[in-house]
């Protein structure tokens, strides 16, 4: 697929965090180059037929510059169901995470370690160096450029982060940094989730139904290999994890440079190890971060290929707390998802 081809989905459209307080959630998101949008509200009746939750809804959409993609929606429940994941292992099903990509790594390390000094409840790792591309070729140390990122995880009781900045290397479509931000970082650039399949069937939705673009696939990491995979994802001695990610069809397989944000990682354990599941605490209603979105054209035509899928619950097609077309489903992994009309 082209560039210049309009396409059905793009991008992951919005990250959705349930919190308590607006104010603090916003002065937050706003550090990272979010600004206010649009605020919308739902009764409990039409938040349940579309969500799930008996509970009155007010939403606050953030921007971010002019990005259409990796929003924030923060979502103000009245009656949330529960606390969320908190900072619980990102080794669980059910858990989500979105990335961002930053030129001042260092500062964010700064506040976090203030944070923990000052007794707030988080949990981060030092920023690894991780060579991501020709890691089978041999550079000379001081003499060749080094091409890699530096990647830190950051967990809060409602955000689940991971922060990356790049050496050596630039991808034009892959996170535009807002350079007015306090911690100088783009939209959400990736969003993971973690499974368990060995077979590999539930990855079809993504592509047949949704119409992704599938661009890396069976990647491994093992233990002995990434400092930054044992500690980010609690991997054991002799754990691995295998990475399928899956773009905005108008990215591409083959040309690095096509590359686009709004992707999906999709983090798959074997089914041998014993993982906890945690659906119930990532879904709307939950606080934390509980829900992803894809915007898309022609809503009622997904709608009519997601119910003829193997999904495990779908809703009908209603209007959402902005006014928008939007319908869910929790898709044969057994995430949630929300689509919305473009």
């Amino acid at each position: 697929m082209t560039q210049g081809q309009k396409t059905a989905i793009e991008g992951i459209y919005e990250v959705c965090i349930g919190i308590p307080d607006p104010i603090f959630a916003i002065q937050y998101w706003e550090q990272y180059g979010y600004r206010i949008g649009q605020v919308g509200e739902l009764s409990p009746d039409v938040a349940h037929q579309l969500y799930g939750v008996n509970s009155f809804l007010r939403s606050i959409r953030l921007y971010h510059q002019n990005a259409d993609h990796g929003l924030i929606r923060l979502m103000v429940w009245q009656n949330p169901t529960n606390q969320g994941l908190g900072l619980a292992s990102m080794k669980v099903k059910g858990n989500r995470w979105a990335t961002t990509l930053t030129t001042d790594v260092i500062n964010i390390l700064n506040h976090a370690e203030d944070a923990k000094a000052a007794g707030w409840n988080i949990r981060y790792t030092n920023p690894y160096w991780e060579q991501i591309y020709n890691k089978e070729k041999k550079s000379r140390p001081f003499i060749d450029s080094a091409v890699g990122v530096r990647e830190m995880l950051l967990l809060q009781p409602l955000t689940r982060q991971v922060l990356f900045k790049r050496f050596g290397y630039t991808l034009p479509h892959y996170g535009q940094i807002n350079h007015s931000a306090a911690f100088k970082t783009s939209q959400f650039t990736h969003m993971g989730i973690i499974v368990q399949d060995d077979s590999k069937d539930s990855l079809k939705f993504y592509e047949e139904v949704l119409g992704l673009l599938r661009v890396r696939d069976d990647v491994e990491t093992i233990y002995e290999a990434s400092p930054a995979g044992r500690d980010i994802f609690d991997l054991k001695p002799g754990e691995k994890y295998i990475v399928t990610a899956f773009d905005d069809p108008r990215s591409s397989k083959d040309d690095l440079m096509a590359a686009r944000s709004g992707r999906l990682y999709i983090i798959r354990f074997p089914d041998a190890i014993n993982l906890e599941s945690r659906f119930e605490a990532s879904q709307p209603g939950s606080l934390g971060m509980s829900l992803y979105t894809y915007r898309v054209r022609g809503i009622q035509a997904y709608c009519d290929r997601i119910k003829a899928s193997p999904v495990q619950k779908f809703t009908n097609i209603v209007e959402n707390e902005f006014r928008e077309k939007s319908f869910s489903f929790i898709a044969p992994d057994g995430y949630f998802w929300t689509l919305v009309e473009s």
